[in-house]
């Protein structure tokens, strides 16, 4: 299938970053904006299917930039069968890592667990880091220095991204470098600043209480067998995985044919909440999918904007960080997946009393443990 700028790409306000006042919004990504999950998980796999016939027979490790890439990247590896993992922000227990710098986000510092690259960089050829968009690449180089630092020079690196906006000299330093490129639609965002700027920002913004709030019903439920992209899994095991995570989502929540289904990731945990709404889709129900971030944008009620309303939670994963998730409607059934562990409780309180106001009465929470 072929992609274009223009039916994939919304230009949303930043908040609050001086480096970079845009923010480039994917209509089909499945992360700020609900999206039909097989044409969400089409496009990844169209991506996926590039990488795969450049690639055939070399021992890849895919890694997937936290957070708007992660599901990308376990999706990419699902299908390919080979080596993943995500890079992140939060904590991935007691191991070492490697720290690199995006200098553009709002939560500049990524890292990889060097603790599981240790086990395999002796057999891996070539790493390709996944991207939902790359603008100037810097963010590679640095994570690709990061690994030669302490790995040497014999391993290869490509990128595959949903979105190409790099110009012709960043372009030209990735050749230079022998980092290959893999991208669905090249987009120009010279004109992208202005476009934001001109935001009115007029669009409904909804803040967390300073108290729990009381009476916001919801039903917790718990799922085993966890594997976390945050360390080193193999792909298909990891697909597996999340195939068995969305049955028992289903025989806890009991769904019928032409409900209308909302499911819901937290930050970095995208792909099991989106693959979980492709099998309920398969089952006949209308469902629709996005994700709780990290990013600040404005919302506006202006026609081509991408975003009208904003909620404000406490993260699931730190409850001293703020998180968002923006347009809500109302559906007959809401579905949050989530890997958070203890703690997590504010955040959930959130965003239940966010789907509540916006009239949904039967709330379902599933908790992925080890």
């Amino acid at each position: 299938m072929t992609y274009t700028e223009k039916e994939l790409v919304r230009i949303a306000k930043r908040e609050n970053n001086a480096k970079r006042n845009y923010l480039v919004v994917n209509r089909l990504q499945g992360k700020h904006i609900p999206v039909e999950p097989q044409a969400c998980l089409a496009m990844f796999d169209e991506l996926a299917a590039a990488v795969a016939n450049a690639y055939e027979g070399e021992a890849l490790l895919l890694v997937g930039f936290a957070e708007t890439a992660t599901a990308i990247g376990a999706r990419m590896a699902a299908g390919m069968g080979c080596y993943y993992i995500q890079t992140t922000r939060e904590d991935a227990g007691d191991v070492e890592y490697l720290y690199f710098t995006e200098a553009h986000s709002h939560a500049t510092q990524q890292k990889l667990v060097k603790t599981d690259l240790d086990r395999v960089m002796g057999e891996i050829r070539r790493i390709v880091f996944v991207e939902d968009e790359v603008t100037t690449g810097n963010t590679i180089l640095d994570a690709v220095d990061a690994i030669q630092r302490v790995y040497g020079r014999q391993t290869a690196f490509s990128v595959a991204s949903l979105l190409n906006g790099m110009d012709a000299e960043a372009e030209r330093r990735y050749g230079e470098r022998g980092i290959r490129l893999h991208y669905l639609v090249k987009t120009d965002h010279s004109g992208y600043p202005e476009r934001a700027e001109v935001c009115r920002g007029d669009g409904v913004y909804h803040t967390y209480p300073e108290e729990n709030p009381e009476g916001i019903l919801y039903q917790m439920h718990t799922a085993g067998g966890r594997m976390d992209g945050r360390r080193l899994v193999n792909g298909a095991d990891y697909g597996k995985a999340c195939h068995r995570l969305a049955k028992q989502a289903m025989d806890y929540v009991p769904f019928r044919e032409g409900e209308r289904i909302l499911v819901l990731g937290t930050e970095e945990f995208m792909y099991p909440a989106l693959y979980t709404a492709s099998v309920l889709a398969k089952e006949g129900c209308f469902v629709r999918c996005h994700s709780t971030t990290r990013s600040p944008i404005a919302v506006s009620t202006e026609a081509e904007y991408p975003l009208k309303e904003r909620y404000g939670l406490h993260s699931f994963y730190d409850g001293g960080r703020r998180t968002f998730v923006y347009d809500l409607e109302r559906y007959d059934k809401a579905l949050v997946l989530t890997d958070a562990g203890d703690g997590a409780e504010r955040g959930i309180c959130d965003l239940c009393r966010s789907l509540a106001r916006c009239g949904n009465a039967e709330i379902h929470v599933v908790r992925w443990q080890g």
